[in-house]
């Protein structure tokens, strides 16, 4: 009924358009505000849309977290409007934004490709492609696992088998590419390359946990012996690609490097292979090493640190669990961590937990089958509340909810407090009623959020939806 009225007070969605009936798929009846031009991109001044862009894994503030307002929060059993949708390629990442486009990383049999979209319109505007031939070693599949990164112009695209590109945004033409395994002596890890890197000022920092010759024949079932070489995290010159400095003997993991400013004071947070490694990320000086990891070989990282003030919070799954550590030049001191046992605070898998006031929230469990959403108190580790039957899910934080897609396909939004699970909506997103799901299983990446416009993924296909009008 709220959306019938403000349509019929002519507080329409964005560019004039107007809801249908049945699902509320949005469509169009004149030129969007701040039309495009002919590569896409949305014009400056105060008919461009407001709101962030999301040009980077978790965000424009790296903690999965948007700053924008006004959300929809009555959805109906379909979701907020469709604006577009778009089938994907092999992949299990989730696309960025910057400029009014759309950047996303799939796999096209045995090409691996960035394609730039209109993210208003998801017209194609550009791709790049290279070959590849990563074979997965656990039979997951072979496309990318992590998100383009957009600065100044550029983007960088990480592929599972570890090439590492730079292309000009606006045209998607070669500026540097780099094959890390091969130079860096790279043993494929069981699911390749997971990391997302990071830009930090004229470099671009990327997990890459090379090894000597020596290791260089482990296989599968032997992964347990191989050791780093120096290159655990690369520093490059963001526009060459040239090699500034190479640090530590970790190897990489599936979590991305968090940045943060710490008493005046840049700090990197590499959640590697084997533990937790503070650095000064222009210089790459090392601050400390924190062992952290289960004892079983099979065994992963993949959860990004969280950092609130000069607090940093790690979770994995396969052990030890979580703990919150306190970081200062030289050396790190424990504020708490899960004990010995079962009884565990938060075991985030591959999914990011989400600070806010006080409160972390995230998907804790190895399996599925026994992952809860959880609320814990950031101080103490203390479980304030547990919604266990969701599988695995992932989070997103806007104006005071969480936007919460879980593996099957089910968006939700859950108000972000530490009362108790309260969920405002949920939704199976499809064009109408009777019609099949867009969003299907496996639905592991986190949903994007960028100028009123919410991005979900699942195995092979990505949904525009509407969140503020």
């Amino acid at each position: 009924m709220k959306r019938l009225v403000a349509v019929v007070l002519g507080i329409g969605f964005f560019g004039g358009s107007v809801l249908d009936a049945g699902c509320g798929q949005e469509s169009r009846s004149g030129a969007p505000a701040g039309q495009a031009d002919a590569l896409g991109r949305i014009p400056a001044g105060p008919e461009a849309p407001q709101g962030s862009d999301w040009p980077r894994f978790l965000g424009p503030t790296g903690d999965g977290k948007s700053p924008e307002k006004g959300i929809l929060t009555e959805w109906g059993p379909c979701g907020p409007p469709i604006v577009w949708h778009r089938k994907l390629g092999t992949s299990y990442g989730i696309g960025s934004v910057a400029d009014g486009r759309f950047y996303q990383f799939d796999r096209y049999g045995d090409q691996a490709r960035l394609t730039c979209l209109d993210a208003r319109t998801g017209r194609f505007l550009w791709k790049f492609e290279y070959a590849t031939a990563y074979s997965d070693y656990l039979g997951y599949n072979n496309g990318p696992r992590s998100s383009p990164v957009i600065d100044e112009g550029l983007v960088y695209i990480f592929g599972a088998e570890g090439m590492l590109h730079c292309v000009r945004a606006d045209d998607g033409s070669l500026v540097w590419k780099v094959d890390t395994a091969k130079r860096f002596g790279v043993v494929q890890n069981f699911f390749g390359v997971g990391t997302t890197p990071v830009v930090e000022g004229d470099l671009l920092v990327v997990m890459i946990g090379g090894s000597p010759p020596e290791v260089q024949d482990a296989g599968r079932y032997d992964l347990d012996r191989v050791v780093g070489n120096g290159t655990g995290i690369v520093a490059f010159d963001k526009r060459s690609g040239e090699v500034k400095y190479a640090i530590t003997d970790e190897l990489a993991s599936y979590s991305t490097i968090q940045l943060a400013t710490i008493g005046g004071r840049r700090w990197g947070f590499a959640f590697a292979r084997g533990g937790l490694v503070g650095f000064e990320p222009q210089s790459g000086r090392v601050d400390f090493h924190y062992p952290w990891r289960s004892r079983l070989r099979d065994s992963v990282n993949a959860s990004t640190p969280v950092v609130v003030g000069d607090e940093v919070l790690i979770s994995e799954a396969y052990g030890p669990g979580a703990s919150l550590l306190r970081v200062r030049p030289g050396a790190c001191e424990v504020v708490w961590r899960d004990p010995p046992g079962r009884a565990k605070s938060m075991q985030t898998h591959f999914n990011t937990p989400i600070y806010h006031e006080g409160y972390l929230y995230g998907s804790s469990g190895r399996h599925s089958s026994e992952a809860e959403l959880r609320c814990i108190e950031w101080k103490t580790g203390k479980v304030r509340w547990r919604k266990p039957g969701l599988g695995w899910a992932s989070l997103t934080y806007i104006d005071g909810h969480f936007v919460c897609l879980t593996e099957d396909g089910v968006l939700r939004l859950i108000q972000a407090t530490e009362k108790d699970y309260v969920e405002v909506a949920r939704a199976v997103v499809r064009e109408s009623p009777d019609g099949p799901p867009l969003v299907k299983s496996s639905a592991w990446a986190a949903p994007i959020i960028a100028h009123g416009l919410l991005y979900v993924r699942g195995d092979d296909r990505l949904v525009c939806l509407r969140l503020i009008p």
